[in-house]
Parts: structure tokens; sequence; C-alpha cells
């Protein structure tokens, strides 16, 4: 994995699943992230090759319960975000997708109570032998790229040491997003304590926070010195920030996200979710367009909401009978 000049696809709980990443790559993202799984989730999981979609899917056992999926053609791409609080767990985890995936990421920054509460995200900041641990276990036992994503602590200089720390254990690159745990979105990132990473490091630095433009890669990157910018928020709004011809207009991004959730048979409440982003930022959740979608149980009828249900069809009919065509490696 070559993480210098990289447009990268943040993780994104709930946005961040097969479909949109695919939607990303077809729009110019080099590396995408999925969405964060937890490591007691995924440690319950068997993998399954799903014939009929073309995709490895690593789903709960005793259950039809995807946790996460993928396929072959995002494979020297896609990286797997990790949330944990135990080397040992998260090596377990980790062995069960590392072959599928094109690097494993460790998730340092999540401020959400669920994750510091777990010890989980942002309250890895805070516990730098547990930090060490965990990437030492991960390195020493997998074949693949391993890394992790931060947030800025409450100093600088407190940053620059973590992030040296992290670099001494040999990763290959550090993502930072340029906000503290406190910090919320509507507060500014805070490139210049990126840029003092940067300065600190001779690992790639990908830079993180306030990337709505396209234009935004190349100031972010002016400014921090950093060898790759991440993006967030903004694909979650147009997926089509990554193209260089410019944005395209949202209903069109929504519509094409709407055909790669049906084509990779995403699940219908990511997939819901993912569109109601879009829908509030660019227009209102409590026009007709919205309370219909609230209304949509399967993507079959959002295929009906939005027109797209002969596409709906086209793929259902061409696809074998998923479940006679499953089965467990």
């Amino acid at each position: 994995m070559d993480y210098r000049d990289k447009l990268v696809l943040a993780p994104m709980v709930r946005v961040g699943t097969l479909s949109f990443r695919m939607l990303a790559a077809e729009y110019g993202a080099d590396i995408t992230y999925g969405e964060e799984i937890i490591d007691h989730k995924l440690v319950k999981c068997q993998r399954r090759i799903n014939v009929a979609f073309g995709t490895t899917e690593f789903v709960e056992k005793g259950t039809d319960n995807v946790v996460f999926s993928t396929c072959d053609e995002e494979r020297e791409r896609v990286v797997f975000q990790m949330g944990t609080s135990d080397a040992v767990r998260a090596l377990k985890a980790a062995e069960i997708v590392c072959n599928d995936v094109a690097a494993v990421d460790i998730n340092m920054g999540c401020p959400k109570a669920f994750s510091i509460q777990g010890g989980m995200g942002a309250a890895l900041l805070s516990k730098p032998e547990l930090i060490h641990d965990i990437l030492a276990t991960l390195k020493r036992n997998l074949d693949v790229p391993v890394t992790c994503k931060i947030r800025l602590l409450k100093s600088p200089a407190d940053t620059v040491e973590l992030a040296r720390r992290i670099e001494k254990l040999g990763v290959p690159a550090l993502a930072v997003h340029g906000r503290k745990v406190a910090d919320r979105p509507r507060d500014p990132a805070k490139w210049d304590e990126i840029a003092d990473v940067v300065a600190a490091l001779s690992i790639p630095v990908i830079a993180n926070g306030d990337v709505l433009e396209y234009d935004d890669f190349t100031r972010i990157k002016t400014a921090t010195g950093a060898a790759s910018v991440m993006v967030a928020r903004g694909a979650m709004w147009n997926a089509s920030i990554f193209s260089p011809k410019g944005k395209s207009h949202w209903e069109d991004v929504k519509k094409k996200y709407i055909r790669k959730s049906i084509l990779w048979n995403n699940d219908v409440k990511s997939t819901k979710y993912t569109i109601k982003e879009m829908i509030a930022h660019h227009s209102c959740l409590e026009l007709a367009e919205g309370k219909s979608l609230n209304k949509a149980d399967t993507l079959e009828d959002i295929a009906k909401l939005y027109e797209v249900e002969d596409y709906y069809w086209t793929v259902k009919n061409i696809r074998p009978v998923t479940h006679d065509l499953n089965y467990v490696l």
C-alpha cells in the first residue's frame, strides 16, 4: 500500500459500506476505509462467499447479519478499520479479515460515548502503552500493513509525542484528524497542528478535517505538508468530491449511490441513512422525499421511490438465488 499522494475516503459508521466505497472509488478515491467494525463483533463472524453478488462477506454466526462485505475489485485499496481495546482480541479479529483487505487500521479517534466507555477510539489516546501493545501485536502477526487514525491531543506537543511513539512501532502511515476530542464538526479543523505532526515524522501523514471541495485537497496538503488527504463529510454529502473534473450535481450522485446499493445488496438501513445525510445537507428531510424515504423498508421500496425499479429487477433477475450459492470458507 502506497500512502503518498492519495485521495482517501475516511471511515464513516453506517456510510462506508461496500456500495459507498465503490462509488467513491469510481469518482477517484485511491484508498477507501470501511466503517469502523468493533472487534467483539468480528470475532463472532465467519467468512462467506456470496457468489450471487460477487462479494466476500463476514457474517455473524447463526444469523444472516452481514457485518462486513468486500469484493475482489477493491482488494488493493480497501482498509478495514477496527475498534478495539485489547491486543489479543484485535489480532483474533484481524486474522479473520486480513486476507481480503489491503490494510488494517485501528480507530484511535472516535469521540463517541460508546467507544470511550469501551476503552476504544479516542480513549486510546491517553493509553500509549495499550497503543503499543495493540499495534505491535498486529504488526508482528499480520502480513498486511497496520496503521491507525488519531485525533489531536490537548497540546500540539502531546500530539507530536504520541505520533512519534506510534511511528517507532513501524507503521507505514498515520492519519490525523485535525480536531480534539471535545471539538465538534462545526469547529474549524486545526491544520497547523497537523503540520506539526508532519514536520516531526518521516512516515506519510494523512491529513483529515474540513475537506469539503476538490480544491481543499491541495489546500490542506499545502498548509500541512501531509502526504495524502482524507475526506469524510465532504464525500458523504457528494462522493464526486474526488473527481478532478468537478462535482456532479448531488441528485445525480444520490441516484448513482442508490444503484450501487442495489448492485451490491447494501443494508437498507445503511442506504437510508446515507441518503438522509445527503438530503439533510442539500435540501430538507421534512419535504415529501424525506417522508417517503422514512417509510421505505426494503431496497425495492427505495428503487420505486427513486424510479430505478427497472434497474432493481434487472439486477435481481440476472443473479442466481443467493441462499443457494453461499458457502463458508
